[in-house]
């Protein structure tokens, strides 16, 4: 049995980014985040409105700041209290999940889209991507950038600037290109 593109896509396989659903989808998330940038900052209902219909499940209390960007916003998922500041680009090729209290300062980027590495699949607009999972009570700094495959656990915090290409344990503070523990953090008490 044949797969569509969207399942290859939604099951990391390398897809065709120009299949007509994808580029359909593509749209319907392009014309709601240029709505959520567009409305009025004083609006909170309008803008988590919005924010509820163009991400895949989302917590209460959730803010998303313009100008925010992303491929198909369904496969955000993302816990209470999320906050993302201004100029995040989340491109959700592959499911993007974050627990609840994250705070995304201005300018994070979490990547799952990627291409391949063989020039004549990448010239041909394969796509391929792995998903990113971002625990509860994490930090991202300002102009942080996450790539396709990364886990963080909770409680990590990620230094300003900083490239994130492995995968983090919880209670740690990170930074740097590549990103590396540069801390040790005591752990939540409920």
């Amino acid at each position: 049995m044949d797969t569509t593109e969207f399942e290859n896509m939604m099951a990391e396989r390398p897809y065709d980014v120009n299949d007509e659903k994808l580029l359909h989808d593509r749209l319907v998330a392009r014309r709601l985040f240029e709505k959520l940038n567009q409305t009025d900052f004083e609006d909170e209902e309008t803008r988590h409105q919005l924010i509820k219909e163009l991400f895949g499940t989302s917590g209460e209390n959730i803010d998303v700041r313009p100008n925010f960007r992303c491929d198909y916003g369904y496969n955000i998922h993302v816990g209470e209290n999320f906050f993302a500041n201004f100029d995040c680009i989340l491109l959700d090729t592959c499911p993007i999940t974050i627990g609840k209290n994250a705070l995304l300062a201005p300018r994070v980027q979490l990547y799952t889209a990627s291409h391949p590495l063989d020039v004549n699949l990448r010239t041909k607009w394969i796509g391929t991507g792995a998903a990113i999972t971002i625990g509860d009570n994490c930090w991202l700094g300002g102009d942080v950038k996450v790539v396709p495959g990364v886990t963080l656990g909770d409680n990590v915090v990620v230094g300003a600037g900083s490239v994130v290409t492995n995968s983090f344990g919880s209670n740690v503070a990170i930074a740097g290109n590549p990103a590396r523990v540069i801390k040790e953090l005591k752990p939540i008490e409920e």
